[in-house]
């Protein structure tokens, strides 16, 4: 398997799902994959495909949600020669290219119900007919499935095909979201760091400060390992001084004093959404400042502080809470000195 896509971690969690891959993949019957983004739903599809007797034959992978609804049939089935406008020529779809081998569909709950009913019939049958033809194909494919949705609630809604449900269920792999991974998310990091620091041609890897870590560990990833790669491999390549640790992460790439505001919403007949009037009330009195630097440095303090009292210290929250990101929070609490028992660092109770 290729380098760059394996699994890293040592969690019971993650563990037990790889595992499940690994004893379903000597069998030619359908597997779902369930996951968020970026908790490695292909990686999976791989493993199932290589440790399988097929793994000498193609891994076809085609993204359900990458094509318009017209399209999908056609991609997925083949067309004939004048099946439809624009078709000049005869192609053969998915099916027919994994002949033998495996077929990936991933985001395979954004398939339309016409979709759903022609995939039915190859899971049933093992054969597929292409538009405009007259007589299926038959073809030797293993299905695996992904996405992120709940399919079982879709099925009640008539959102999906129970029936096709049925059929590509016989083996289900939910895979973990990485803060249910323990003691993964340090492991993961220094794989990516490492791998970047070489390809950055360190002389040696520094690994992470402590402060770095203890972000990387309270971070709640929505983005899973996917995310935590980025902001790792962005991590490495900023940092400048290889013989100390990595000591500063952005999580948010978007983050800037000078990043666009959103435009005003607007109401479906296209009238811009008026925003509700911001009364704005003295804090004290103007008139009584004579150091403007220290009044803005006071203020900026007492407005952290009681952000940070009202959440607990959890800087997170309060982060979101003031509209910073982390390490702006970050920033302030070192700049005013301040800790969780609302003493300075010089010293005596804040103010």
């Amino acid at each position: 398997m290729d380098r760059g896509k394996q699994f890293v971690g040592q969690s019971k969690a993650i563990l037990d799902a790889v595992e499940r891959a690994s004893r379903a993949a000597a069998l030619s019957r359908p597997v779902l994959v369930i996951g968020e983004r970026g908790t490695g739903k292909e990686l999976i599809a791989e493993r199932l495909h290589h440790l399988s007797d097929r793994w000498g034959e193609p891994l076809v992978v085609m993204n359900c949600a990458a094509l318009p609804e017209t399209l999908i049939e056609a991609e997925l089935f083949g067309h004939e020669a004048g099946a439809f406008t624009g078709a000049s020529k005869a192609r053969t779809g998915r099916f027919e290219e994994a002949d033998g081998g495996t077929l990936f569909l991933d985001e395979l709950g954004t398939l339309s119900m016409a979709a759903q009913e022609r995939l039915l019939r190859a899971v049933e049958y093992g054969e597929v007919t292409r538009i405009g033809a007259s007589r299926p194909t038959q073809v030797d494919v293993r299905i695996v499935a992904a996405t992120n949705e709940d399919l079982p609630a879709l099925a009640e809604r008539g959102d999906f095909r129970a029936d096709l449900l049925d059929r590509l269920s016989f083996e289900v792999i939910t895979l973990p979201p990485l803060r249910a991974r323990e003691g993964d998310i340090i492991v993961i990091a220094d794989f990516f760091g490492r791998r970047m620091a070489a390809e950055l041609l360190w002389d040696d890897w520094p690994g992470f400060s402590d402060s770095v870590i203890d972000q990387l560990e309270e971070y709640p990833w929505p983005g899973n390992v996917r995310e935590l790669r980025n902001v790792v491999e962005r991590a490495v390549y900023r940092w400048d001084d290889w013989s100390k640790p990595v000591g500063t992460v952005v999580f948010d790439p978007f983050a800037s004093p000078w990043a666009p505001r959103s435009a005003p919403r607007r109401e479906s007949g296209g009238r811009v959404e008026a925003l509700p009037p911001v009364e704005l009330k003295p804090a004290f009195d103007y008139a009584a400042i004579t150091d403007l630097r220290a009044a803005v440095d006071g203020h900026e303090r007492a407005i952290v502080e009681s952000a940070l009292d009202r959440h607990r210290w959890n800087q997170r929250r309060a982060a979101e809470a003031l509209g910073l990101s982390y390490d702006q929070l970050r920033h302030c609490i070192r700049k005013h000195g301040l800790n969780e028992s609302g003493e300075s660092a010089e010293g005596g109770k804040a103010a």
